[in-house]
């Protein structure tokens, strides 16, 4: 599993733009920026819907005036991602990242088995603060748990 001081892999990824999937590298999203990567198991599911992403829109601005970049990373595709920023009236500057074939999610080790949910392959919940492309923060949930990766727990880990 991926850990503080490790950098993130460069593989592609893709965002919805105008409605269409665009090709991104993760590198794109990390170089040179500050970011807290949030994943969840997968948009429009209840505990992502009611209260992850919610969050984060909610503290967006804490964020912001931290200089911190957020997104948002599911194994779902762009047009998903796309339809569930949209449905929670985030905000554009909240990246949605699809990581459709769950080659990032593996690549940091950090994917889970929902076939017994009939989802397969999905991301474990979580929350990392990498700063050009290094983590420096992990937090990774417990299966079934919600905390370590919400907005105010990120934020406060992030103010010690």
């Amino acid at each position: 599993m991926i850990a503080i001081g490790n950098t993130l892999p460069d593989l592609p990824l893709s965002t919805p733009r105008d409605g269409s999937p665009t090709p991104i590298d993760s590198r794109e999203v990390f170089a040179g920026k500050r970011v807290v990567l949030t994943a969840v198991p997968g948009a429009f599911t209840p505990t992502c819907s009611a209260r992850h992403l919610p969050g984060y829109i909610e503290r967006i601005e804490d964020f912001r005036a931290r200089g911190i970049d957020v997104a948002f990373i599911s194994v779902n595709d762009a047009f998903v991602l796309d339809a569930w920023g949209k449905s929670q009236n985030a905000p554009d500057d909240i990246l949605m990242l699809a990581d459709g074939n769950a080659e990032f999610t593996r690549a940091l080790g950090l994917e889970m088995d929902a076939s017994a949910y009939g989802m397969g392959v999905r991301s474990r919940r979580y929350a990392l603060y990498a700063e050009d492309g290094v983590v420096k923060a992990l937090f990774v949930e417990a299966p079934g748990e919600f905390s370590a990766s919400s907005a105010d727990a990120v934020l406060a880990a992030l103010a010690e």
